[in-house]
């Protein structure tokens, strides 16, 4: 059995219409593995106007704006006419990306179906509350995400780190590790650009402080807010320099100071010119399972502080290629982002390392890795085997 084999059925709530780290993953899979002879399907919801285009062919499926957030898609089900493509396309294993409604209904199909399903892990839902002041739901959240994890054969996280997490939260017997690559010509530190940074008013000899993702209160903007507060309080002299786009920009703009720089949305080669423009990378998320903005800051050549978190903990050599703080220690983060503003060689020396450390992360390498788990995992099945993760819940 190899790749050719491999009839794929993948669910997604977003696989193109918002671009994120996860849905770009999933696009780069499945482009992978179509050149390896895979068939793949993609069932997701569609937009008139997407992001980006999409990689293989796509199935919508009838979803509403998710509610508070209206420029995501919350997927109702599996209609009538999508289950008869699904039959029609006789898929031998189901992906399940988001443990939403599609996927619940798409887990409960494949079992129907006597189909081995996976799921992957992109990030940690049930931390959302906090940001949103109902921390009290947390629990609930971990254990319905349980009992979704539980119902597949296997689950794969992005970084060891994370599938620790998942191990330790009893989220299923069988846990593997689906990393995420680089593109380490397009996050080059040859990329940096000082005619850039001077066209947004930007000193050569000013060190910026950058915040790449979207602006969102669960990346950790209200942490990021606050540790420069307290860089300004100490007379630190830096200048802050953001990019992405989101729905608490205006938030986030008001909070940080008047000479903070809002670089907006950028991408592909121009996103590799924003990073490497940086000095500093500051990640305070906690929400990531694996931090692409951080592999990414590490291959054009930044020292990342971050905090203690999934993802983060497993790609940042602490006190190599950046730091790692507790999540929420304000002084902390002050105190590892001052130390990088005022001591260039340092800055250096953990950008080199970082970017020496960013060679290991090849996308071709970790999604081969999935498709050998996609072997396994089908290899199993029709040798008569069954998932073991018949764990107790608690």
């Amino acid at each position: 059995m190899d790749a050719t084999d491999i009839r794929l059925a993948l669910f997604t709530g977003n696989y193109n219409y918002v671009r994120d780290g996860a849905n770009q993953a999933l696009n780069r899979l499945v482009g992978f593995l179509l050149a390896q002879g895979a068939s793949v399907r993609v069932y997701s919801p569609r937009v008139e106007k997407p992001a980006f285009p999409s990689v293989g062919k796509v199935v919508g499926v009838p979803a509403i704006p998710l509610p508070g957030r209206a420029e995501y898609r919350a997927p109702i089900g599996i209609p009538r006419r999508v289950r008869k493509d699904i039959r029609e396309f006789a898929p031998n294993i189901f992906h399940v990306a988001s443990p939403e409604i599609l996927g619940h209904r798409a887990v409960t199909l494949a079992r129907k179906m006597d189909r081995p399903v996976v799921a992957s892990v992109h990030t940690r839902f049930e931390t959302y509350p906090r940001y949103y002041g109902m921390a009290f739901l947390e629990p609930l959240m971990e254990a319905a995400l349980r009992r979704f994890y539980r119902r597949c054969d296997a689950i794969f996280a992005p970084s060891e780190s994370m599938a620790q997490l998942l191990r330790e939260q009893r989220m299923n017997y069988d846990v593997g590790i689906w990393s995420r690559g680089v593109e380490r010509d397009v996050f080059d530190p040859a990329r940096r650009d000082l005619d850039w940074r001077r066209a947004l008013g930007i000193g050569d000899d000013e060190v910026t402080v950058g915040f790449v993702g979207r602006l969102v209160m669960e990346k950790g903007l209200d942490v990021f807010s606050e540790t420069i507060d307290r860089l300004r309080q100490r007379g630190v002299k830096h200048r802050v320099l953001v990019v992405g786009e989101g729905p608490a920009g205006d938030w986030f703009a008001r909070r940080l100071p008047d000479d903070a720089v809002f670089a907006g949305f950028q991408r592909g080669e121009d996103l590799g010119r924003a990073v490497a423009s940086m000095d500093i990378l500051f990640n305070p998320s906690v929400t990531e399972t694996f931090g692409n903005v951080t592999l990414e800051a590490m291959a054009a050549g930044l020292p990342v502080v971050a905090a203690i978190a999934t993802g983060s903990s497993s790609l940042v050599d602490d006190g190599v290629t950046g730091r790692l703080v507790r999540p929420g220690a304000i002084n902390r983060f002050a105190e590892a982002i001052q130390f990088y503003c005022e001591d260039h060689a340092a800055r250096q020396a953990a950008g080199a390392a970082g970017r020496a450390a960013s060679a290991r992360y090849g996308w071709d390498e970790v999604n081969g890795a999935l498709l050998d788990a996609y072997l396994r995992i089908v290899r199993h099945r029709q040798a008569g085997g069954r998932a073991s993760n018949r764990l107790p819940l608690r």
